[in-house]
C-alpha cells in the first residue's frame, strides 16, 4: 500500500486526488486489507500495520467519506488492538477500539449516530438496525467488534455499562444479518459477551456456550481465534480446567495456514494460546 501511494504522489498533490482516490480504494483496499490478514508472520504484520493505517488516514483527509477508506480503518485499527495490543495494553486498546467504532459509525451516517443516542429506546433502536442492509453489514460488524471489546475493557466504568444494551443489540443484529462472517467471528463476539459479563448485567454462559460450539462447528477448528476465545472466557467462567487444556492444546498444535485467509490470526492465537498455558493456575481455584 505505501508503495501505491508513493507512485500515486504527484497525482495526489494535485486537484485530482478525490477523483483518483474514489477510483482506486474500491480495489487497492480490500487487497490490502486481506494481504495483512494472510501475513503469516506476526512481527512482520505489527511493525507494518501502524504506518498503513496512518497512511489510510492521510488519503482520508482527501476524501472524508470514502466508504471502503473508513471500513478500512475501522477493521484496520479494530484488528491490529485485538491482535497486538489489547493483551499488553488494555488503556490504549480501549482508545484504538473507541477510534475503530468512530470510522465504522462514520460510514452508517446518521442511523449511526443513532446508536450512540443515549435517549434512544429499545423499540427505536430495534428500528434503526433492522434498516441496515448487506452493504452495511461490514462497517457494522467493526463497529459491534470494537465497540463490544471496548465495553469489555471497561466493565468497571459506568459510562461503558450504559451503553452495553446497544453494543450488544449490534451484535445481534450482526448475528441475524451474517453469523457466519469471518469463520464465524459473529458467534465468537457473542460467546464471549455472554460470557464476560456477570447475570445481572446478562452475562449467561449456557448461551455462550451455544455460540462457541456453533462457531467451531463451522471453522472446523480451524480458525484458532475460536479456541482461544472458548478457553480463557468460557471455559474459565464455568471452572471447565479440562475444557481449557483441551482448546488451547488444538491451538498450540494445529496448522496456523490451513485457513490462509487468517493465517496471521491463527498464528497471534497460538501465541496467545502459550502465554494462557502458562497462566492456568491464575484462572482456575
Amino acid at each position: 500500500m505505501a508503495l501505491v501511494l508513493l507512485a500515486l504522489g504527484p497525482v495526489l498533490l494535485s486537484g485530482c486526488a478525490h477523483l483518483i482516490i474514489r477510483t482506486a480504494a474500491p480495489t487497492v483496499l480490500p487487497n490490502f486489507t486481506a494481504s495483512i490478514f494472510e501475513e503469516c508472520d506476526p512481527h512482520l504484520a505489527r511493525s507494518a500495520i501502524p504506518s498503513n493505517l496512518k497512511l489510510m488516514e492521510g488519503l482520508l483527509k482527501s476524501d472524508p467519506q470514502n466508504r471502503e477508506i473508513l471500513i478500512s480503518l475501522s477493521m484496520g485499527f479494530a484488528g491490529y488492538s485485538l491482535l497486538f495490543v489489547e493483551t499488553e495494553d488494555p488503556e490504549r486498546a480501549s482508545r484504538l477500539y473507541l477510534r475503530a467504532r468512530a470510522y465504522g459509525l462514520e460510514v452508517l451516517g446518521q442511523r449511526g449516530r443513532s446508536l450512540m443516542d443515549p435517549a434512544v429506546t429499545p423499540q427505536r433502536l430495534d428500528e434503526v438496525l433492522k434498516t441496515f442492509s448487506e452493504s452495511d453489514y461490514q462497517a457494522l460488524f467493526w463497529t459491534a467488534l470494537s465497540w463490544n471489546a471496548w465495553i469489555g475493557l471497561n466493565l468497571d466504568q459506568p459510562g461503558a455499562l450504559s451503553q452495553t444494551a446497544a453494543a450488544e443489540a449490534c451484535l445481534k443484529r450482526v448475528l441475524e444479518m451474517n453469523p457466519l462472517y469471518l469463520h464465524g467471528l459473529p458467534h465468537v463476539l457473542m460467546g464471549v459477551s455472554l460470557s464476560a459479563r456477570p447475570p445481572l448485567l446478562g452475562g449467561n454462559p449456557g448461551e455462550a456456550l451455544a455460540h462457541f460450539e456453533s462457531a467451531l462447528q463451522h471453522s472446523r477448528g480451524k480458525f484458532f481465534l475460536t479456541q482461544v476465545y472458548f478457553a480463557r472466557y468460557y471455559a474459565v467462567r464455568v471452572q471447565d480446567r479440562a475444557l481449557f487444556d483441551r482448546l488451547l492444546e488444538e491451538v498450540t498444535t494445529g496448522y496456523p495456514g490451513e485457513l490462509s485467509d487468517v493465517c496471521l490470526i491463527n498464528r497471534v492465537m497460538q501465541q496467545r494460546a502459550t502465554q494462557l498455558k502458562k497462566q492456568r493456575d491464575d484462572f482456575f481455584i
